[in-house]
Parts: C-alpha cells; structure tokens; sequence
C-alpha cells in the first residue's frame, strides 16, 4: 500500500511561523535602538527658548532654566556662573555654553575654560561626550563648550553615581587665565536640552521624591506632620521649588516601554513553543496501519 502523502498544511503553518519569529525579532532588535539614537530626533518640545539674562554665583544662587532653555549673563573672568534645570528618568540632557572673550588687544595670554554639570546632590556627573574643557587662543573671540550626560535612570543603588531625576547644575568657570586677565568682562550663553532614550536604562524602581533641594520639606508640610499645613498656617511652604520641574511633571514611574519589551517577549515566547511542537509532534498513526496495532 501507498502512503498517504504528508499535508502541505503543516509546512505552510511552519513557514507562516518562522516569517513571524524573524519579524518580531527584527522589530525588537532595531526598531527600538533606531529611535534611540536618531540624532536628527528633537532634543527637547521647548526649542531653544528665550531665558534668564543672569546667573547665580553659587549652587543656593543658581539661575533657574527650564528644559529647552537659554540664558545669557554678563560676568568677569574669573567668577563662577552657575545655573540649574531638571532633568527625569528616561532623558540624556546636554549642556552647551558659548563664551566671548574680550578683545584680544586687552588679554594677555591663553586662557582655560571649563563646564561641569552636579545632580541634586551636588555629585559631579561624568560626561559620555563633549569638549567639557577648552582652551583659547589669545587672539581668540570665543570658545564653545558642551557636556552630554548619561541617561537620567529611575533608580540606582545608594552607592552609585548614576544620573536621577531632579535639579541638575551647571557650573562655568575659566581653570587657566593669566592673573593680569583677572577681571576683563565676558559673555556667556548657555543651552540646555534634553533627549528621549527610552526605558532601556530604566531601573527596578523609583524614587520617593526627585533630587530636587526642598522638595522634600515640601512635601512634608503639604501632608501636616511636621506642622499646621493642612490648616493654612504659617509652617505650610509651597510645593513648587525654585529649581522648577518638567512642563508635564515628573515621571509617574510604573509606566516605561519595557512593558512593551515584555509583552513582545512572551508573544514570540509563545509563538515559538507553538513552532516547536509542530516540528516534535510527528506525523501520527501512518493511514497503512489499523486502530488499536
């Protein structure tokens, strides 16, 4: 006797099953990371907007922007510029500062100019890339500065030094200038702008408050624990600090795209046990062979 022939349906059910493994792993391996890293991607919904004409000289003085920002200040060569801005989970911000120097017939030499950015802590954060420090010809007319950041996570372990959301300080100031250069008025622009990365460097966590000064006193007051908040007394303090935060409020935390990660795992998860039992059930009972042999 003839056996019957093996169904051409099995092998289209395959084929149909590998087309839809091969597509979803395509889309999870560069779908993703393309956006990421689309540098022609906005840095920022605000654009460069028009900002403060001042900077603090200290972290408790520092000069408020907002993400998108620019501010300009007039100073002297030697003084410490400071400004701050926020920054949440899931953004890689970037700081750029423009100095102009004085005419070059009043300098004497070369000088050494140098950005550095510190979280709400007040830790110094490292930059991926960047002229974070610059040095200037003597005929010179300006010198431009920038610092990207690392991506700002949800959470990290106490004894890391991983960017967090909150307040993030800019700090300018020259490192090398000849002492008879002490004193001649500069310009400075600075620009701060942020980029959406995703939640591929988000953490297993958040934090209770962002790294913002007072927020926590703040918050404490808005609940009446420590005083008469809830009655509209003195001790009650405002929950919006000076340092700001993002237009749209910070991040709640329990929403990230690695949800869609996880979802788009267990579905070729299941697509692919399907596809394995296909190729391991075999063909059955041969059609030669009788019930019950």
């Amino acid at each position: 006797m003839r056996t019957t022939p093996r169904p051409r349906r099995t092998r289209g059910i395959r084929r149909a099953l590998t087309g839809t493994l091969l597509a979803g792993l395509t889309l999870l391996t560069t779908a993703s990371p393309a956006v990421a890293d689309d540098p022609s991607a906005s840095a920022s919904p605000a654009g460069d907007e028009a900002g403060p004409t001042e900077a603090g000289t200290t972290f408790r003085t520092a000069t408020a922007l907002k993400q998108g920002q620019s501010g300009i200040a007039q100073a002297s060569a030697g003084d410490y510029l400071y400004w701050v801005f926020p920054a949440d989970a899931g953004q890689r911000p970037t700081v750029r500062a423009t100095v102009k120097l004085p005419e070059s017939a009043a300098r004497r030499g070369t000088s050494t100019w140098q950005v550095d950015v510190y979280d709400g802590l007040r830790r110094r954060q490292a930059c991926m890339y960047g002229h974070q420090t610059r040095k200037a010809a003597a005929d010179a007319a300006t010198v431009e500065l920038s610092c990207v950041l690392r991506p700002v996570r949800s959470w990290s372990e106490p004894w890391a030094n991983d960017p967090l959301p909150g307040s993030y300080y800019i700090r300018l100031a020259v490192v090398d200038l000849p002492a008879a250069d002490l004193g001649l008025p500069v310009g400075v622009q600075v620009r701060t702008s942020t980029k959406e990365v995703g939640g591929s460097h988000d953490g297993d966590g958040t934090l209770s408050e962002p790294l913002v000064p007072g927020v926590s006193v703040a918050s404490t007051n808005e609940t009446g624990e420590t005083g008469e908040a809830d009655d509209g007394g003195p001790s009650a303090a405002p929950r919006t600090v000076a340092t700001g935060e993002p237009e749209d409020g910070w991040a709640s935390g329990w929403w990230t795209d690695r949800w869609l990660w996880t979802v788009g795992g267990g579905v070729l998860a299941a697509l692919a046990a399907v596809f394995g039992y296909s190729l391991t059930r075999g063909r059955g009972r041969p059609s030669h062979v009788p019930p019950g042999v």
